[in-house]
């Protein structure tokens, strides 16, 4: 639906992307519009499409999908929008002087005829004319808004394109609608093209061409790659755009001269790159070889002494390689540890920990995911950040994070040493992001399996800076004892080697070796479905008292078929939480949620609203980690509150509201968020996920 009204209260706008909570003045009542609302102030008239919602703690809320400004309609809300703070030079008084001077004419007064605001005292011509420049730029911007909504570009990506194009914006796009493709990311380039082949832009113009080559090297970086070989590429724009190879190849050579794209020799091929993804990447080698450079000042003196009395209080004996590791680190201001599971990686770490911090050194540890994260302060019985809370990003859109645009630097983060685990899952921006925040001086630990999953995003940091060999780095194969009694790690270390796995009753294997590794061969769909069914209702409970909605967890290669997550899910819900006591259910998107599902969040969400009870351990706020604004009730010593959900995180449907229309997920962290049913595409259902979803977690 469509309603008109006044902004008379601004409650809370989000600095990056402008996601905004307002109360909002109509003929017929006052409410609250929440929404993406770039350069909205108070005073402002607005039209606004959309939905009423009702939120389970905060009431009914006006959903805005777009709006449009409106001159305000009253001289009393013309001089309110005028005193905002947004027009440069006048203030409340100011403005209230103008209303009464010029009254019905003021709009006419500042398009036309802005010499006459001189005439008010205290109004110099000069001042009067920046005023008039101040209202018609800030008119302006508005016209951008409604604009971007013809290529599919909402009003969260209308500030950045203002800020980039200035108030030209619009005649800029009308000449060249591509140069969005370099601005907003995930635009549908077809849309563009099409609209600019209707606007008269030939096949084989430039801009055109140019773009199509862009536009195949950001996509290649949603797959992971920060490069792509140069025939690969051309094939592709050809294929794209329909024109020749030798327009392609005249293009290429076009961008490389503007600096655009880097093209480099290496190994036989050529190799493109976007020009940011071949600076970010150039800088993450000058940075670790800076900081590797840098004076060793945080070297610990007689490191054989200090490694005994650490042994004998913790009552653990390293090993060679582990004495190797740990003195290596003390040598070096960046070291790698890398090595498959049971290889004594955590062995190292909490024996660095404890050699720093007896000499009152602060210790930081990250990981890249929540699950990471909490693994890690699991094992060190320290507290672990995941790599954005720490660097203060959690806010910061996903665009943001990969755009050459983005300004945003971190802060410098305070420690004498810094470890960091699960390397192998950290792309090459948010490396770049930590790399920018490590002071001189400071060692940094970098800890991973290159076996494991590559990151999501693009870029094989670890396997990278391993192969460099320029950082020092240890390699740990020697599984040890304890690690070689459990079948998981012997068999992934096989599968690594290319070997077949370990079967049962194996003359190799030693009498008390964990029973935690089955392998069972099924050639029927059917039959492969009843096992999992089987595993998970009971057997495993039997087996080793393993609870499913504690203990097991689902994984499959794929989305679809059989024994794709989709039909998995469907057969797990209804043996594990059939709903025998009919209570409140919801379908979205042809998917039953319960209460008592477990569930998965699929996309970034920065904005919603969750609570959690604080804890003594962690309690207090980290960099990155926005508390509640002064639109939540105010939160009693144990309730903390923030904002933000992220991909991968998982939690348990505790109740379904039919009547306020909302669903309340506790997530595996025990923060606990109320979900709108509009909303619940963003979940899915998690009683198998794939096993790229599961390195999300």
């Amino acid at each position: 639906m469509e309603i008109k009204g006044e902004v008379t209260d601004i409650i809370y706008q989000n600095e990056v992307n402008s996601y905004t909570i307002a109360v909002f003045d109509t003929d017929e009542e006052e409410t609250t519009i929440v929404g993406y609302l770039p350069f909205v102030t108070s005073g402002d008239t607005l039209k606004v499409e959309g939905r009423f919602v009702e939120h389970k703690e905060y009431g009914r809320q006006f959903k805005v999908e777009t709006f449009e400004k409106l001159m305000p309609e009253t001289l009393g809300a013309l001089e309110k929008y005028l005193s905002n703070g947004s027009i440069k030079g006048i203030g409340p008084a100011t403005a209230k002087k103008i209303i009464k001077k010029f009254g019905e004419d003021t709009i006419n007064i500042f398009k036309f005829e802005p010499e006459k605001l001189a005439q008010i005292k205290g109004i110099t011509e000069t001042k009067a004319k920046e005023m008039a420049e101040s209202f018609l730029e800030n008119w302006e911007v508005w016209q951008i808004v409604g604009f971007l909504e013809r290529f599919g570009i909402g009003a969260e990506n209308a500030k950045k394109v203002y800020d980039l194009l200035g108030v030209n914006a619009i005649e800029q796009i009308e000449s060249n609608p591509y140069i969005l493709i370099d601005i907003a990311r995930g635009v549908d380039f077809k849309q563009i093209d099409q609209m600019a082949l209707k606007l008269g832009i030939s096949y084989d113009n430039q801009k055109r061409v140019e773009s199509g080559i862009k536009y195949g090297l950001i996509k290649a970086t949603y797959n992971g790659h920060s490069c792509v070989i140069k025939e690969n590429l051309i094939e592709f724009v050809i294929s794209l755009l329909d024109v020749t190879t030798e327009n392609v190849e005249d293009n290429l050579i076009s961008l490389k001269a503007k600096d655009e794209i880097i093209i480099e020799k290496r190994e036989g091929s050529e190799w493109v790159y976007l020009e940011n993804f071949y600076k970010v990447e150039q800088e993450i080698a000058l940075r670790l070889v800076r900081l590797d450079n840098a004076p060793n000042m945080k070297k610990i003196e007689h490191i054989e002494n200090a490694l005994k009395k650490v042994e004998e209080k913790s009552k653990i004996e390293l090993s060679e390689k582990q004495r190797e590791a740990v003195k290596s680190i003390n040598q070096n201001n960046v070291t790698i540890i890398t090595g498959g599971p049971g290889t004594g990686k955590t062995t190292i770490i909490k024996t660095i920990i404890d050699l720093y911090e007896e000499r009152n050194k602060k210790v930081v540890l990250a990981a890249p995911t929540g699950r990471a994260a909490k693994k890690m302060t699991e094992a060190t019985e320290r507290e672990a950040s995941t790599l954005h809370r720490l660097l203060g990003i959690g806010k910061l859109d996903d665009e943001g994070i990969y755009s050459k645009h983005s300004d945003y630097r971190g802060e410098p983060i305070d420690a004498d040493l810094i470890v960091v685990d699960e390397l192998s899952m950290v792309d090459m921006f948010l490396m770049n992001y930590l790399l920018n925040c490590v002071y001189q001086g400071t060692k940094l630990i970098l800890v991973g399996d290159v076996d494991q999953l590559a990151s999501v995003g693009p870029g094989s940091v670890l396997k990278d800076l391993i192969d460099s060999e320029v950082i020092n780095t240890v390699k740990l194969d020697k599984i040890f004892r304890q690690a070689a009694k459990s079948k998981i790690i012997l068999n992934a270390h096989r599968v690594n080697n290319g070997e077949g796995f370990i079967q049962n009753g194996d003359e190799d294997l030693e009498e008390d070796t964990k029973e935690d590794f089955f392998f069972i061969k099924q050639n029927s769909t059917e039959k492969m479905l009843q096992e999992v069914i089987s595993l998970s209702t009971g057997r495993l409970e039997k087996f080793g008292n393993y609870d499913f909605f504690k203990n097991i967890q689902v994984l499959t290669p794929t989305k679809k078929g059989p024994l794709g997550t989709k039909e998995l899910n469907r057969a797990l819900q209804a043996v594990l939480n059939p709903n025998l006591e009919e209570l409140p259910e919801k379908t979205s998107g042809g998917v039953t949620y319960r209460i008592g599902d477990r569930v998965m969040q699929v996309k970034n969400n920065y904005d919603i609203t969750w609570e959690r009870e604080k804890k003594p351990f962690g309690s207090e706020k980290l960099k990155g980690e926005s508390w509640a604004s002064t639109y939540q009730a105010k939160p009693s010593e144990k309730v903390e509150i923030g904002t933000g959900v992220f991909n991968g995180e998982i939690g348990t449907i505790l109740e379904i509201d039919e009547k306020e229309k909302v669903v309340k997920i506790q997530f595996d962290d025990e923060k606990v968020a109320w979900y709108e049913y509009a909303d619940l595409e963003q979940i899915e259902h998690s009683y198998a996920i794939t096993i790229h979803k599961a390195q999300r977690k």
